[in-house]
């Protein structure tokens, strides 16, 4: 009788070669994957705007996490940051993307070895001839592993001792750049916006593996089968995995987009104005990458996420900031637009006056049409309109073009950031059901075989006058 589609992997599980080997090819496929995936990239991304058409209004995936892992120039010449470059080294985007294509490879060739070659001699154990695996050895050397390279990834990566750094900015995403951390060992370092944080928890945490690593392998040691292998590594999944739903915050803006900024802009522009700075110069002050971030079109909470396409093919591309809009009624009142939530941007208003009534001017400050009024109720209108999604910029949203036909369509995309929370969020789940199912197996191994442990008496040839009935034991003369 053949398998069910879910008992498959049996056919690895008391088979330590060929479990190497399946483990092997996965690694081989996540790096080919990603290796492939940054080339693809690459090949349709545009590096001409960083501030106003960065790498998440384009539905870049892979290309934000080598940035900030302190990647950011490109063998074509060009850096993340704007600007050319002349020697972009081995480690550019496109190294980076070779790499892990010649790595998947090498794994792929591994794993077929492991597969050909599944009976080693290190899978059995010496004394009796019979399979066995020290699984605490096993561990101890996989912990230590893991620890050494989690130290150095905080203690040379980031810290820049022995690498580029890895990218930073300020809490409003204007001034990124790929610099040295300094760890912060207080507690200011579980601020996720503390970049010094993600360097000492390495080293600790690296720290502590290398530790642990070195007391179970000392420790005496058990053989154990291979049966018990898979929840042995499933457990600590679940919360790791979870934990990198939250880890998503330490993706920058500059990398991956975020909301709202209001606030930021009316300090700014409450500063200037108490510097005895016009309005049209308070306005003109605050930086197009900062007005962009309030533009609600950005935020990863617009836009249903299962709409595919970067955020490009729904409002456009970016081409520039018109400027703040204020609207004054004939007396000279300044009115307010009331913001679109971002979860549930549904709303009916009624109104009692019109534009033509109360006689609305807008008028710009700030931006490309710094000093000019409109008192056109049309263009008014279209303005006011506008402004409920925040600052109002220039989209252009016919160069993207597919067939003829126009790709920006109008309707808001979520950003990788909302993408990267979406999958980890799913991955966790799997990895807790996974950990649930396999947990029930391990308690109820016998109830899930079919094969109560105390049937092998009833069934004895022999033993029962009827097979099966213990109430017919025979009598021993």
């Amino acid at each position: 009788m053949g398998l069910p589609w879910y008992r498959v992997h049996t056919v690895v599980l008391n088979d330590p070669g060929r479990l190497i080997s399946v483990h092997i090819m996965h690694t081989a496929l996540v790096a080919g994957w990603a290796g492939s995936m940054a080339l693809y990239e690459l090949a349709v991304f545009d590096p001409s705007d960083p501030v106003l058409d960065p790498m998440w209004r384009q539905g870049m995936f892979v290309i934000p996490f080598m940035t900030r892992l302190g990647i950011t120039n490109s063998w074509g010449g060009w850096s993340i940051t704007g600007g050319t470059i002349a020697n972009p080294g081995i480690w550019s985007y496109e190294g980076v993307a070779g790499a892990h294509i010649v790595f998947s490879g090498l794994c792929f060739l591994a794993a077929i070895w492991h597969w050909v070659y599944w009976d080693l001699e290190i899978f059995c154990d010496e004394r009796t001839g019979k399979p066995s695996l020290d699984l605490p050895k096993i561990f101890g050397i996989h912990l230590f592993l893991s620890g050494l390279a989690c130290f150095g990834f905080g203690a040379f990566h980031v810290t820049g001792l022995y690498g580029p750094g890895i990218w930073v900015s300020d809490p409003y995403g204007l001034t990124g750049k790929v610099q040295s951390v300094n760890p912060a060992w207080g507690v200011e370092g579980f601020d996720p916006f503390v970049s010094g944080g993600i360097a000492s928890h390495h080293i600790a945490a690296g720290t502590l593996g290398i530790l642990a690593a070195y007391s179970i392998l000392v420790s005496a040691r058990l053989n154990v089968y291979t049966k018990d292998y898979v929840w042995a590594i499933l457990k600590p999944s679940c919360p790791v995995v979870s934990l990198l739903s939250f880890l998503q915050l330490l993706l920058l803006l500059e990398l991956c987009g975020m909301g709202y900024f209001q606030q930021e802009i009316y300090r700014r522009v409450g500063a200037g104005l108490a510097e005895n700075q016009s309005l049209s110069e308070a306005w003109s002050k605050i930086p197009e990458k900062l007005a962009f971030y309030d533009y609600i079109g950005n935020n990863p909470a617009k836009g249903g996420l299962f709409r595919a396409g970067s955020m490009d093919s729904g409002d456009g591309i970016a081409v520039g900031w018109l400027g703040h809009p204020i609207f004054r009624d004939k007396e000279g009142r300044e009115l307010f637009t009331e913001l679109l939530e971002p979860m549930f941007p549904f709303r009916r208003a009624e109104s009692k006056y019109s534009v033509e009534q109360v006689g609305v001017t807008v008028e710009f400050y700030g931006g490309e049409l710094n000093g000019v009024s409109y008192s056109d109720p049309a263009t008014v209108k279209k303005y006011a309109r506008r402004a409920q999604l925040g600052e109002i910029f220039e989209l252009d949203r016919a160069t993207l073009k597919s067939d003829g036909a126009l790709k920006s369509d109008g309707v808001f995309r979520s950003s990788p950031r909302g993408w990267f929370t979406f999958g980890h969020a799913s991955f966790a789940l799997l990895f807790f059901f996974g950990h649930i199912w396999h947990g029930a197996r391990t308690l109820f191994r016998d109830v899930f075989a079919g094969i109560d442990p105390d049937l092998d008496a009833q069934v004895e040839f022999g033993t029962f006058q009827k097979i099966g009935d213990p109430t017919t034991r025979r009598q021993v003369v």
